[in-house]
């Protein structure tokens, strides 16, 4: 009984430093071994045996980017304004060894680090020149605060400023500022667009006044088009007559009839005085008492 019991704690024994012994290491986790005090070795992600009696995981490391959002810093510019400028560094540990040993308390040396860059950074710019130079101080602040924890065995990816506060005053000013020339963008753009508009109402009538001349015009020639082909046509006809006539070979006294018709033509203008020629004398009393012949014989039938 006694040997038995002497193998069961030999087991128990051998099963306690086997677990010991084993390590597994998740993915992308570092586990940092020290033996007799000393740094052995880092164990990366996977199965790993360790001295259970010399070994001992002195620090668990994570390999994931990490980010830190640092509190409000005071800062003071080149023209002696106060800003509280709030920070983000997102970082990465690249050797465990460096990191575990190279500073105490890693997170406050990069908080501390963060705030001098920064007050040196900012102390060389105005208030204006801090406000719209975001990614100026970004990139600087990532490049010196890269370098200074390279020996740390961190790497420095990005820097954020998340807030810049002026002072009150500043913030007062700036605003009445913005307001002053957001009115002054909305009355250059109200100007031009009357500017515009009369432009092109001036436009409009010009184009309308020319149009209305060429109608004008067209109206003008068609007109003169017209009058002329009527006194064309009159000519025409009064040739066509005239040759008819001359054909026709037509007697005296339808010359002297022709002639009348003529003269009463010229008689129904304004003129007061009318000469009759000789000639024409006869024709007109025979017309006359033709005329007083054609009236009697009106009445009888009236009777």
């Amino acid at each position: 009984m006694i040997g038995y019991g002497i193998i069961v704690v030999l087991l128990a024994i051998i099963f306690v430093i086997t677990v010991k012994a084993i390590k597994i290491v998740p993915e992308s986790k570092v586990y940092v071994v020290e033996r007799l005090g000393k740094y052995s070795q880092g164990l990366r992600s996977g199965l790993h045996f360790i001295n259970p009696f010399f070994d001992k995981i002195s620090k668990v490391i994570s390999l994931k980017e990490q980010v830190v959002d640092f509190p409000p810093q005071p800062v003071i510019t080149k023209d002696n304004a106060t800003m509280q400028i709030d920070t983000i560094v997102y970082f990465q540990i690249t050797d465990p060894k460096l990191y575990t040993y190279g500073v105490e308390r890693p997170i406050s040396a990069i908080e501390n680090l963060t705030a001098t860059t920064l007050r040196n950074i900012i102390g060389d710019m105005t208030v204006d020149q801090t406000l719209t130079s975001r990614d100026t101080i970004n990139t600087a602040m990532r490049s010196e605060l890269d370098e200074a924890t390279d020996p740390w065995g961190i790497k420095v990816n990005r820097v954020e400023l998340k807030s810049i506060l002026p002072p009150e005053d500043i913030r007062v000013a700036m605003e009445k500022e913005m307001k002053a020339e957001r009115e002054k963008r909305a009355n250059i753009l109200e100007a031009q667009a009357k500017k515009e508009s009369a432009i092109l109402v001036a436009e409009g009538n010009k184009q309308a006044a020319i149009l209305n001349a060429e109608a004008e015009k067209e109206t003008a020639i068609k007109r003169a088009e017209g009058q002329a082909q009527a006194i064309l046509a009159i000519q025409k006809a009064q040739a066509e007559s005239l040759r008819v006539l001359s054909e026709a070979d037509p007697s005296q006294k339808v010359l002297t009839l022709k002639g009348l018709e003529a003269f009463q033509k010229v008689a129904d203008g304004k003129a007061t005085k009318i000469i009759i020629p000789t000639e024409l004398s006869g024709l007109a009393s025979l017309a006359t008492s033709f005329a007083e012949l054609n009236q009697k014989v009106e009445l009888k039938k009236e009777q």
